[in-house]
């Protein structure tokens, strides 16, 4: 659910490994996009009060269920993102679905200080944060499903990196924090080891697993493709968190292979 920046390349990544892709979107001008990659699309929306679309033949032609699905919480936009989440959940429980991957935020762990694993409690400071915790329980405490929860860090890929919304800001806070990043082609791999490998009731941290300071990394992002370079002020020296993809990597076995975006990671 959800074939945007994320979910249209991992759908297409999986038909090349031989899955039959079924995929939604809020829009029927992107029908013939979604048909030309070998998607089959089902035009649905959701929102806080109900369900546009068949959602009802949508999960019943499938067998896994990818919820990719962001809150909607920035500028104007005050959507209560658990109630959609209960109402698709409702709609999941009348089906005969019982394989589901929720795709997360390490938000969730919100203003921890230091290292931070699967084990870490979550105490999110943000409403999108908060809402996403109570989106992971919903499906979580559903005995009847097989709910495996993946909190990426910040997203990058090609067109898209942090850098360019904060090129040019000044007095910036908290410059010798640590990034917790993590590359498309790494999020679509680690959906695709789950599925391969049927790791299910699992929750997973997702971020590239070597780090170096906010600082040094949008300075040198923000030369790179000649943008003013963000100014961050002298404060505090107050630690900020590393997330580790601790279970991914130590458990698992993963290994993540984007390096492009950290060409300057110095530890």
């Amino acid at each position: 659910m959800g074939c945007g920046w994320f979910g249209l390349p991992l759908a297409i990544a999986l038909i090349k490994k031989g899955y039959q892709v079924y995929g939604t979107t809020t829009s029927f001008a992107k029908i013939k996009t979604l048909q030309k990659e070998g998607i089959k699309p089902y035009v649905i929306s959701c929102t806080e009060n109900e369900i546009i679309g068949d959602i009802s033949s949508f999960l019943e032609s499938i067998d896994v269920l990818v919820v990719n699905i962001p809150p909607k919480l920035r500028g104007n936009s005050n959507e209560n993102y658990e109630h959609k989440m209960r109402l698709l959940h409702q709609k999941i429980v009348d089906s005969s679905l019982q394989k589901l991957i929720f795709i997360s935020s390490t938000s969730v762990y919100g203003d921890h200080i230091g290292d931070v694993t699967e084990t870490t409690l979550p105490k999110p400071s943000t409403s999108s944060g908060k809402q996403l915790l109570a989106a992971e329980k919903i499906y979580k405490n559903d005995s009847y499903l097989k709910t495996t929860i993946v909190r990426f860090g910040g997203l990058v890929g090609e067109n898209r990196n942090p850098v360019t919304v904060l090129s040019g800001k000044k007095d910036l806070a908290n410059g010798h924090h640590p990034i917790n990043l993590i590359h498309l082609d790494d999020c679509i791999r680690i959906i695709s080891a789950i599925l391969k490998n049927a790791w299910w009731n699992e929750t997973f941290n997702g971020v590239y697993p070597k780090y170096c300071s906010k600082k040094d990394y949008y300075t040198r992002e923000a030369r790179k493709r000649g943008l003013p370079v963000p100014i961050y002020k002298t404060d505090a020296r107050v630690a900020g968190k590393k997330i580790h993809s601790e279970v991914l990597l130590n458990v698992k076995g993963f290994k993540f292979l984007t390096t492009t975006f950290y060409t300057y990671t110095t530890k």
